[in-house]
């Protein structure tokens, strides 16, 4: 398992970052992006893992949720 990690400076920059993932790579984006109408659907859809940035605890718990899974599972 491995973590890459990108800084995009827009919510459009994912489009572009989704063609350099890697297969079976899960993004993790900010809720907000969850609220943009179609690009937010189609993160939701493409399996796109949300965690609420202004709530600390529960990005950390989420992030360490997925980490657990990534390592038990031994998937990326």
């Amino acid at each position: 398992p491995y973590v890459l990690v990108c800084n995009h400076q827009a919510s459009l920059d994912l489009m572009s970052m989704v063609e350099f993932l890697p297969d079976r790579c899960v993004p993790i984006a900010k809720k907000e992006l969850f609220y943009t109408g179609i690009v937010g659907w189609a993160c939701w859809l493409s399996g796109f893992i949300f965690i609420n940035r202004h709530k600390t605890e529960d990005a950390i718990c989420v992030i360490s949720r997925t980490a657990r899974t990534m390592r038990r599972e031994n998937v990326r």
